[in-house]
């Protein structure tokens, strides 16, 4: 069947087009580079024609607030638009486990409006929750500051490593729409503090993490549950030494 991956040369997309291709599955990839501009809307009526099922992993270039939510909500009405002009029979979107918890940031409040215009266009859906990539952390770690000391919620992560993200979307893609949310997380939960502190001492950062229970994470409060799943959940099987090992970031591999 005919699949239009969005954001299909980035790090989750890439690897979802390689795995439905594998499928022998006809694969368009939308990015700017291949000539189909959400934002815009170039290319997009084109590349829409004759696709059964879209996956939208599209990511806003700036975390300012303003934004991320003029991204989400201008990229999502052109999507959904030209998917539903073309009889698209199921729109997949990766967001946030904990997404609706986090209003107090702005890049979730884009997600929130992302995912509002999803459950309002008409179309089969499946939004994806996903918990935070371990590709993320270094990112965490800058946002917390450039200190040698780090301040960190103490709340509790189930970090999925890309590969497993990118088993699911393309599995998920290829299944009926489940018109509703279903949420993915890694193997191991542990305090977001503590993970980071594992990560910084497997890296040979000296820098130490303080653990906080009202540090912000992206300027939003967190409770002990609010990034990880509370229901049901499909499970990654890659967990953090696994993943750090293939990573190359542990101190003594090479980059």
């Amino acid at each position: 069947m005919k699949i239009l991956v969005i954001g299909g040369t980035g790090r989750i997309g890439s690897k979802v087009v390689d795995r439905l291709h594998a499928a022998d599955h006809d694969v368009v990839v939308a990015a700017p580079s291949t000539g189909i501009d959400v934002l815009s809307g170039e290319g997009l009526a084109a590349a829409m024609a004759g696709t059964e099922v879209v996956v939208d992993l599209a990511n806003s270039p700036s975390f300012e607030d303003a934004a991320v939510l003029s991204f989400f909500v201008t990229a999502g009405h052109n999507i959904l638009a030209a998917a539903a002009q073309a009889g698209v029979r199921h729109h997949v979107a990766l967001s946030v486990v904990g997404t609706d918890k986090l209003a107090a940031s702005g890049y979730f409040r884009g997600k929130i409006a992302q995912e509002r215009l999803i459950r309002d266009s008409g179309l089969a859906y499946t939004i994806i929750h996903s918990t935070q990539f371990f590709e993320f952390l270094p990112g965490i770690l800058q946002a917390a500051g450039d200190g040698q000391t780090l301040q960190l919620p103490t709340a509790a992560v189930q970090p999925i490593a890309a590969e497993d993200v990118a088993d699911a979307v393309a599995r998920i893609a290829l299944q009926a729409p489940a018109n509703g949310v279903v949420e993915i997380a890694g193997p191991e939960r542990e305090s977001m503090a503590v993970l980071a502190q594992r990560f910084l001492q497997a890296t040979g950062d000296a820098r130490e993490v303080v653990g906080d229970a009202q540090a912000r994470y992206f300027g939003a409060q967190l409770q002990q549950d609010t990034l990880v799943p509370v229901g049901q959940a499909w499970f990654g099987t890659i967990g953090f030494e696994r993943w750090l090992q293939q990573s190359g970031l542990a101190q003594g591999q090479p980059a």
